[in-house]
């Protein structure tokens, strides 16, 4: 049980936590999915997760990613998460509502340990950016192999949009009733912006929207270095456990 570790992962709509092998990054046992909390405060975010350990029957650390800016445990940004985040201590929070160590990240800088260790990242050199289309865009960004922490290409300004998540991120497609085409078109749009700023090496897509890539895909540039995730909506959860290895 030495490498099995407890990894965490903190939506806007939903928290997912998971075992996981750290040997290939494969999950252990079932992937428990709880609704996020409305409001989503860190009291009662905090109360779900130790809710979800409990239901795990886990003892040992744990790690967890969060949709915000993560600094030294400390929240500074709340696009996707409950205003009043600003400023906690998640570390201190979930230590307390656990009883265990905790590491916590970005969300998506999660998703991109994963896919860096195990996934379409491994061994990719240069610059690699995996994106996860949820209730916002998260985007985690690896030069190398290595992650550079806290960039939001979600709050890129596109089409007047001045954070474009809200016009391209999955939730978009469904307050707004579009179809497969018309929201592959759309995305393909932002990743093309993407693209032209940063010029990866790879844009790797992640969160829910991937697991149902062949409905979309064939709206995506082929002139673009785009793949879905291999770890889809698995990533964030696998790559939080990675923190505690």
């Amino acid at each position: 049980m030495s490498h099995i570790r407890l990894g965490i992962d903190i939506g806007g709509s939903a928290i997912k936590g998971a075992l996981v092998d750290l040997e290939g990054g494969s999950l252990v046992g079932d992937r428990l999915r709880i609704e996020t909390p409305e409001p989503g405060t860190p009291e009662r975010i905090g109360d779900a997760v130790a809710s979800l350990v409990g239901d795990l029957d886990y003892a040992g650390p744990i790690g967890i990613g969060l949709p915000a800016v993560v600094t030294n445990d400390v929240i500074s940004t709340a696009s996707n998460i409950d205003g009043s985040w600003v400023g906690v201590d998640a570390g201190e929070l979930f230590r307390s509502k656990t009883g265990s160590e905790v590491a916590i990240v970005n969300d998506a800088d999660a998703a991109a340990l994963c896919e860096a260790r195990y996934g379409v990242a491994r061994g990719v050199s240069g610059l690699v950016i995996v994106l996860t289309f949820g209730s916002g865009i998260g985007s985690g960004l690896l030069v190398d192999g290595e992650l550079v922490r806290n960039v939001e290409l979600g709050g890129l300004e596109l089409e007047g949009h001045a954070r474009a998540e809200y016009h391209f991120s999955a939730r978009s497609r469904k307050l707004e009733g579009l179809s497969w085409d018309e929201w592959g078109a759309r995305t393909n749009r932002y990743l093309a912006h993407v693209n032209s700023v940063f010029a990866p090496q790879l844009i790797a897509i992640g969160g829910g929207i991937s697991r149902k890539w062949d409905r979309w895909d064939s709206k995506i540039d082929t002139s673009l270095p785009v793949v879905p995730a291999e770890f889809a909506n698995n990533a964030g959860i696998v790559g939080a456990a990675t923190l505690v290895d």
